[in-house]
């Protein structure tokens, strides 16, 4: 048999074993290597005290019919009740005012989106949304500069050769200035005139004034089609019950069911290469090493190249020079917020109804406020009396806030939303758990303006592969990082040695996602 070695057990290496395994398994042997003890890499769900925590926020949406069919077959929605049914208990069976998951068969949950931005004290709808309970919030000074602003940006579109431009010609400079200047500067550390347009075009390319315009016609018409609307203003998606962790799993289980290995704590250090620049070993920090006719790496590219003994001075230098950002989650149980309900959407212990909130002050480090009840109760053990939430911080590994001990992070991230108003300052935190999250987001400065040179070399490997998030460099969701997978394991069955189409995963207009969505 041939052997695949597959680096990294999260969304893009389990799904490339799965497939493999599933249509060539008389062929082929898997192993696949995983560095830490668990698996689905940022799309993980953390166990803590009987509640979970999901690493960034993972909708369940995706336009690539290949991918939602993927996840129906192994989380079924049998018949999803709606979102309002299960946060009410109308439709959901009850224990003690809670919902009961043993009574409650479904696997895949349906959710109602709600992500709204936190500025100067204030909700305003995420994406920005130019509904009249927006544009009273605003004030009608500040309306009126945003439309100015607006007009301006039409008259006069500025070159694209920067991530400030970028919005500043789909939103105005007033907007920009508003919602994205100060978050985008919080989550990659450099101001949105040093980030490459590149990840604009890649995350929000369809979002604009002009969609919104055209998303609230369709809305107040009774006419939005879900799948053909911008993925950035979906408003409703998929959920696993037990959270993201959940699928891949299960999917880790049918790996090992059909004869596939999974080799926990095997962190790849060194491939062995052959003269045809083809990879004939992997080998780990743990001296094992694995025999291999194909490899497919999702390991972050620095760490890959280096540990390649024929990488060029050129791409040894890209690849050392590729940016990421780091980021921590710090989760605190609380018995309520202080944040007021004011949606007509009603929820368990009638909290506010928001999977994400985005924190534009630019007075506090915290950069966005996962509410894990609303995501699907059963992350949380007790979800009428008790609130669960995350705080994710961006950082870069090893500075001030990272290196922090977890007892003062858990303190500053209280006084933070203290400040904000999140918090009463009487309120008692019942329980916390911090989560530290290695090149969370590969970013798009420094040496990425070289990333197609680098990706050149990489291809003259003929049985090398390079998948998801990190193996690719890219700002990949998760349903992009299983295409990969797809488009790898179809090239390696019919022979293929073009890698563009793997590498043209996530290029296209109807890949996008808004700013930051899945922090997936």
């Amino acid at each position: 048999m041939k052997h695949c070695v597959i680096i990294g057990a999260g969304p893009a290496g389990l799904t490339a074993a799965h497939e493999l395994l599933s249509r060539a398994g008389d062929d082929w042997n898997v192993t696949v290597l995983e560095s830490s003890q668990e698996i689905g890499g940022i799309s993980r769900t953390v166990r803590h005290n009987g509640n979970r925590m999901d690493i960034g926020g993972h909708r369940f949406f995706s336009k690539e019919q290949r991918v939602t069919d993927w996840w129906a077959a192994r989380m079924p929605m049998q018949g999803a009740k709606s979102f309002d049914d299960l946060v009410l208990g109308r439709d959901c069976p009850l224990s003690e005012g809670g919902p009961d998951p043993e009574q409650d068969d479904r696997v895949m949950l349906s959710r109602h989106r709600i992500s709204r931005i936190y500025y100067d004290h204030k909700f305003f709808d995420y994406p920005v949304s130019l509904n009249p309970k927006t544009l009273r919030t605003m004030g009608p000074v500040t309306t009126m500069g945003v439309g100015t602003s607006y007009l301006q940006s039409v008259a006069k579109k500025l070159p694209e050769d920067n991530l400030e431009n970028f919005y500043i010609n789909r939103f105005g400079r007033k907007l920009y200035s508003m919602f994205f200047e100060g978050y985008t500067e919080k989550l990659w550390g450099r101001h949105p005139r040093e980030i490459s347009a590149d990840w604009g075009a890649q995350r929000v390319k369809g979002l604009s004034i002009v969609a919104v315009l055209k998303d609230a016609v369709a809305k107040a018409t009774g006419r939005k089609d879900e799948q053909a609307t911008e993925t950035s203003l979906i408003e409703r998606f998929s959920y696993p019950k037990y959270g993201p962790g959940q699928l891949w799993e299960c999917v880790a289980d049918e790996v090992r069911e059909m004869g596939g290995t999974i080799e926990m704590g095997c962190k790849a250090t060194e491939v062995t290469v052959a003269e045809d620049g083809s990879l004939t070993a992997v080998t780990c920090e743990n001296g094992r090493t694995f025999e291999a006719d194909c490899v497919m790496s999702t390991m972050p590219l620095k760490d890959l190249v280096a540990s390649m003994p024929d990488a060029t001075p050129a791409a040894s230098e890209i690849a050392q020079g590729l940016p990421y950002r780091d980021f921590v989650t710090v989760g605190l149980l609380v018995p309520q917020l202080a944040l007021k309900n004011e949606t007509d959407i009603r929820t368990l212990g009638n909290i506010v109804p928001d999977n994400w909130i985005y924190v534009q002050d630019s007075s506090v480090k915290l950069g966005r406020i996962q509410v894990f009840n609303n995501w699907s109760p059963y992350l949380v053990a007790d979800p009428v009396r008790t609130v669960w939430i995350g705080l994710e911080y961006f950082c870069a590994e090893g500075d001030d806030f990272w290196n922090m001990a977890d007892g003062e992070r858990i303190a500053f991230a209280t006084n933070e939303l203290v400040r904000m108003g999140v918090l009463d300052g009487t309120t008692k935190v019942l329980d916390s758990h911090v989560e530290r999250v290695q090149k969370a987001y590969p970013a798009y400065f420094d040496t990425y303006d070289r990333i197609d040179e680098l990706v050149s070399w990489l291809d003259t490997h003929p049985n090398l592969f390079c998948l998801g998030r990190n193996g690719q460099h890219r700002y990949n969701n998760m349903d992009h990082s299983m295409m990969t997978a797809f488009e790898a394991v179809d090239d390696l069955l019919t022979g293929s040695t073009d890698r563009s189409n793997v590498w043209q995963v996530n290029t296209e207009t109807e890949y996008h996602e808004a700013k930051s969505e899945s922090a997936e």
